[in-house]
């Protein structure tokens, strides 16, 4: 009876502990349930193993092999762990503001902005800087303020710096509302930006304190030759120097199967170090922005007359150094009056009154119809963000000066690669192809614009034109090639300035090419002829293209 006594006894005074075990389990599991979900997730992230790879881009050389253009490094993370700051504080009898205090010039944020940042409840990860640069990294070290971390991250890496960064793009911190809060990086601009889905990868579900694995993002093997880039860049960049330019572009594409082997512009940017440049150093000037192309055009103009069966190559007018035309007055470039010429010597001399004659001859529609077959109204459909088309509006106003103009090149606008992917449907027979950047894309045809005969005709008055004016000749090879001078256009007064763009069109070996170059000049200083800029700087670049494919002589 006693023992009895004594149990109830005791059941008596322990059952507060059960029920206060019981409690608190029931809490555990139920009530903190989310938050320990959340820590665990935290805990998680701030370890970095939520993040997929990102995929690796490449270039490629001339025998296909793969080159690292963009690659995935490690490079310091720093962040911080609010509760840890908060529990921090108060031992050191501090406020998180002084920790903030500290820091704010570090990482160049607000002291307000980091105080709301450290005092959030149960806080677990906040990332601070991705990337740190060195000295940023010593010195929060050096302060060792308990709470505050550096790890190690895989990042982007941008190993050619420069080189062909506004094909490439590259990647920023985002919203965690845009994609999944897990990602700490988006593509942006270029590559990066056009093909996300599949270089980004799946980052890792969290699920309390399971984890559904990641999947790596898809590498991407592009059509840049690394080695045709470089020299491209080189020559470029030392021509906008020498002639005092604002910038240019330089695109060289396989005709035949419409790679493009190399795609630069400049000014351009580093993506290792993109904070530091203008917003529009990231824009792509080869396929985002429209100029008037100039006499280059003459050669789509003379392609139209003779598939048309309107003019030949020796087709004759009498030039007489000016028309006027719904009362504005045309003239040649050099205001010369050249008598009785040929459609050859149009090109060889470049004559606007040359080119206004051919459209007149085949009439407007005609005209018309061709431009749009070559594609200059059109996008190229080229898979990369933010393309623009070409505007042939003026044409649509039906004004005989607006063709007259239209035929030279002057009133129109394309692209940079519109201008040379229509002049590659002459060097490839006639046949307009899609433009391509990503190497195992199979060749696409989009339509035959001119017959093989007229591609042959329109290629010799090219060849002729080279022949007569020189500066582009390559000993033992045919070159075909066309340079054009535009003036700008006076978008606050209407007309024209006096600055100029000069570009130059060329291939070789003229009848079986293996690559077309565009290269395109913006306001050099004093306003000089293509001749005296492009045309050299072409030549120089065909011959390393010729030596890097060791393309044998075709003019022996």
């Amino acid at each position: 009876m006693k023992n009895k006594w004594r149990i109830t006894i005791i059941a008596f005074l322990f059952s507060p502990l059960y029920l206060y075990l019981i409690f608190n389990l029931y809490n555990l599991q139920v009530n903190k349930n989310s938050f320990y979900e959340a820590k665990a997730e935290n805990q998680q992230l701030a370890s970095g193993i939520l993040e997929s790879n990102r995929g690796s881009i490449y270039f490629v050389d001339k025998n296909n092999n793969l080159v690292p253009a963009v690659l995935n490094k490690e490079f310091p993370t720093i962040y911080a762990v609010p509760k840890e700051l908060q529990e921090s504080a108060k031992e050191q009898q501090l406020t998180v503001r002084d920790y903030a205090a500290q820091l704010a010039s570090i990482f160049n944020v607000s002291v307000d902005d980091l105080e709301k940042r450290f005092s959030k409840p149960n806080d677990q990860y906040e990332s601070l800087a991705v990337k740190a640069d060195g000295n940023v990294v010593d010195e929060v070290q050096k302060l060792n303020i308990k709470g505050i971390y550096i790890r190690n991250d895989m990042s982007r890496f941008y190993p050619f710096g420069d080189l062909a960064s506004q094909v490439l793009g590259f990647v920023a911190p985002v919203n965690g509302k845009e994609v999944s809060d897990f990602s700490t990086e988006k593509g942006r601009y270029g590559v990066e930006s056009y093909f996300e889905n599949d270089l980004a990868g799946k980052s890792a579900d969290v699920q309390g304190d399971k984890i559904v694995a990641a999947s790596d993002g898809d590498d991407v093997v592009l059509t840049i030759d690394r080695n045709i880039q470089a020299e491209s860049e080189d020559i470029l960049k030392k021509l906008i120097s020498d002639k005092g330019a604002t910038g240019g572009t330089l695109i060289v594409q396989d005709p035949k199967t419409g790679k493009i082997l190399t795609m630069a512009s400049s000014p351009d940017f580093d993506p290792n170090t993109y904070s530091k440049y203008d917003i529009k150093n990231f824009l792509n000037p080869a396929v985002q922005a429209l100029y008037e192309p100039g006499s280059v055009s003459k050669i789509l103009t003379m392609s139209a007359g003779i598939d048309s069966g309107k003019i030949t190559p020796d087709t004759t007018y009498v030039d007489k150094g000016f028309l006027v035309l719904n009362g504005s007055k045309i003239m040649n470039w050099d205001h010369k009056a050249y008598g009785k010429t040929t459609m050859t010597q149009v090109i060889e001399h470049s004559l606007n009154l040359g080119s206004t004659f051919a459209e007149q001859t085949m009439g407007k529609d005609i005209f018309k119809n061709y431009m749009y077959q070559f594609g200059l109204a059109d996008l190229t459909g080229i898979k990369l963000p933010g393309e623009v088309k070409g505007n042939l509006t003026q044409l649509d106003h039906g004004r005989d000066i607006n063709y007259a103009t239209a035929s030279y090149g002057q009133g129109v606008s394309v692209t940079p690669l519109e201008m040379i992917n229509a002049a590659s449907a002459i060097a490839n027979g006639g046949v307009l192809m899609r433009p391509l950047i990503l190497n195992d894309d199979q060749p696409e045809v989009i339509r035959r614009v001119i017959s093989e005969d007229t591609a042959k005709k329109v290629t010799q008055m090219m060849v002729s034109a080279v022949k007569v004016n020189v500066l582009a000749d390559i000993p033992n090879y045919h070159v075909a090639g066309k340079s054009g001078t535009a003036y700008i256009p006076d978008f606050k007064r209407g007309g024209y300035t006096d600055q100029v763009i000069d570009t130059f069109i060329g291939w070789t070996p003229a009848f079986d090419p293996k690559f077309v170059i565009l290269i395109k000049l913006d306001q050099p200083k004093d306003a000089p002829l293509s001749g005296t800029t492009v045309v050299p700087a072409f030549r120089e670049l065909a011959e390393f293209l010729l030596n890097y494919y060791n393309i044998p002589p075709d003019n022996m």
